[in-house]
């Protein structure tokens, strides 16, 4: 299977995880817990400098919703300028209007200030009413590709619907399935939905190193970071989906 693997890194530390576990390519962002924000712009540079897979940046300004305004457009402009001038790949962007649909005349300002970086359009998708109707307006802007899990909790419960979008794409937007993939799931996800693209944030809790917590345990409970095992595995699994084995690994 040509597939490709892309690792959602919140740090630098699990972006060089990702590029020595095998993965495709990584798409760098901050706070996973809250759906991922943008990085700061030292991580971007130093990510930059050190990776030599491609390097997407997630740019999202805050959590919640995708309905932006004014200023959060400027904010967002902002970050993907960074990106231009870091060189970065590309970046990871979405916007909706307050009706549910991709709200194209911001996405497209976004898109005219990436110039020549990839753009993938993220999990906004999956909060918009009529999917099929957002997957041509995304085909529309130009993006590279569509992160989805179906409009579902995970990929592998969205999965029927994925396969719909992959038919509906037919080649002219790439579907990458996301949320809920591991390695002993993402052969099944890739069967079941026809996808070639997969995001993962393969990530495992290290323990805390601080050495007197005094009950501080939000400041000193460890930090998740990518692993480069389960990242192997999971490459593993896509070439030869009969020695995929379960891990326990959060997601």
């Amino acid at each position: 299977m040509n597939a490709t693997l892309e690792i959602a890194a919140n740090s630098v530390a699990s972006a060089l995880a990702a590029q020595a576990g095998g993965a495709t390519r990584v798409e760098l962002c901050n706070a996973l817990e809250l759906g991922g924000l943008t990085p700061a712009r030292a991580s971007i540079a130093l990510a930059r400098e050190r990776l030599q897979v491609p390097l997407y940046v997630l740019i999202r300004p805050r959590a919640g919703h995708f309905v932006y305004d004014e200023l959060e457009t400027e904010v967002m402009l902002d970050g993907i300028h960074t990106c231009v001038l870091l060189d970065c790949d590309g970046v990871v962007i979405g916007a909706l209007d307050a009706d549910g649909n991709v709200d194209s005349a911001r996405c497209r300002m976004l898109i005219d200030a990436a110039g020549k970086l990839g753009v993938t359009f993220h999990r906004a998708f999956d909060c918009t009413r009529d999917p099929a109707q957002a997957l041509e307006d995304i085909i529309a802007l130009g993006c590279e590709r569509v992160l989805t899990s179906g409009q579902r909790t995970s990929a592998a419960e969205g999965a029927p619907l994925i396969r719909q979008l992959v038919e509906q794409a037919h080649g002219r937007v790439g579907v990458m399935a996301g949320a809920g993939i591991n390695a002993g799931n993402i052969a099944a996800v890739a069967a079941a939905t026809g996808a070639r693209e997969f995001h993962a944030s393969a990530k495992r809790l290290l323990p805390g190193a601080a050495p007197h917590p005094h009950g501080l345990d939000d400041m000193t409970r460890g930090e998740w970071r990518s692993d480069a095992q389960e990242i192997r595995a999971m490459m593993q699994a896509l070439q030869s989906p009969e020695s995929a084995e379960p891990r326990e690994y959060a997601r």
